[in-house]
C-alpha cells in the first residue's frame, strides 16, 4: 500500500500535471479544456531533449513557497534540472571514497540545485533520481545531519544559521586553514568541486565589498540568493585575523588572474 501511495505521488509530479495545474489555477479553465490544450501542446511544443546536458535530468518538485497540508495534486509545482551525474567529479569521489559517499554527495547536490531553482525536493524525489529506496535516503539524511549538515528538503526547510549546507562547511574549513586535500578527505567531495566553491565564495565577498546587493550578486554569479546569503553568514562568522588574511590572499590571486595582461587591447 505504501509503495502504491509513493508511486501515485510521483505520477502526480509530471510536466503534464504542472501544465494542467497552471491552466486550471491561473486561467480558470475546466479540467477537460486543460487536458485538450495539453494534448495540443504535447503535439507541437515538446522541449527538445538536446537542451539537456549529459548527466542531467528534468524533474518536477514542489515550489519552495508551497505550503504543507495540501494534497500533492493541489500543491504548486515547478520544473527544475538536476545534475544526477557530474561526470569526472563524481568518478573522483567514487574512486577515492566509494559508492556510498558518492550517493551522499549527489544527494546534497540535488537538494541544493532544487533550492537554487526555487524548488524543494522530497526524500522520495531524491530516491527516485538516484534509483535507490527511500529507506536508503533516510539513512543518508541521518548520517549527514549527525555531521551538522543542513539538508534543504521539503519538510526540512529552515533559516540559514540553524544549520550549514555542505558548501558552507567546506568554506568554513578552508577559512580556518584546512588544505584542499584535508577538506576532500573530510567532506568526500572532489577537489575540483571544492576549488569551485571557494572561488565562488571569494567572488561573492568581493562583490559584496563593492556594494553589490544579494540579488545582484546572485545574478552576476548565476547562483541562488540563498547561497549568497549563506556565504555572507560564513564570512561574518569567520571574522578573525587568520581567516581574513587567507581570504585576502585568495582575492588578490583572483584579481591577478582576471586582470588584463599588459599589451592586451
Amino acid at each position: 500500500m505504501a509503495k502504491n501511495d509513493a508511486l501515485e505521488r510521483q505520477n502526480i509530479k509530471t510536466s503534464e500535471q504542472r501544465f494542467k495545474q497552471m491552466l486550471q489555477q491561473d486561467f480558470h479553465l475546466a479540467p477537460k479544456i486543460a487536458q485538450a490544450i495539453l494534448a495540443e501542446a504535447q503535439l507541437h511544443l515538446l522541449e527538445p531533449a538536446q537542451r539537456q546536458q549529459p548527466g542531467q535530468q528534468t524533474v518536477i518538485v514542489a515550489k519552495r513557497r508551497a505550503g504543507h497540508g495540501r494534497a500533492l495534486g493541489d500543491t504548486e509545482l515547478t520544473q527544475i534540472r538536476w545534475t544526477v551525474d557530474a561526470g569526472f567529479e563524481d568518478r573522483q569521489v567514487q574512486q577515492q571514497h566509494g559508492s556510498k559517499a558518492l550517493r551522499q554527495v549527489r544527494l546534497q547536490r540535488l537538494l541544493l540545485e532544487a533550492l537554487e531553482q526555487d524548488g524543494l525536493a522530497s526524500q522520495e524525489d531524491v530516491a527516485q533520481a538516484l534509483q535507490v529506496s527511500v529507506r536508503t535516503i533516510k539513512r543518508d539524511f541521518e548520517h549527514l545531519q549527525q555531521q551538522g549538515l543542513y539538508l534543504p528538503s521539503r519538510g526540512n526547510l529552515q533559516g540559514i544559521g540553524r544549520g550549514q549546507t555542505h558548501k558552507a562547511q567546506i568554506i568554513g574549513c578552508w577559512l580556518r586553514g584546512a588544505t584542499y586535500d584535508q577538506i576532500a578527505q573530510k567532506s568526500h567531495h572532489a577537489l575540483s568541486s571544492i576549488q569551485r566553491y571557494i572561488q565562488s565564495f571569494v567572488r561573492v565577498i568581493d562583490l559584496q565589498q563593492r556594494k553589490f546587493s544579494v540579488g545582484q550578486i546572485a545574478q552576476l554569479l548565476q547562483i541562488g540568493p540563498a547561497l549568497v546569503q549563506e556565504y555572507l553568514v560564513v564570512y561574518q562568522t569567520h571574522d578573525q585575523v587568520e581567516c581574513r588574511q587567507r581570504l585576502q590572499e585568495q582575492m588578490e590571486r583572483l584579481k591577478a588572474a582576471t586582470a588584463p595582461k599588459k599589451g592586451a587591447l
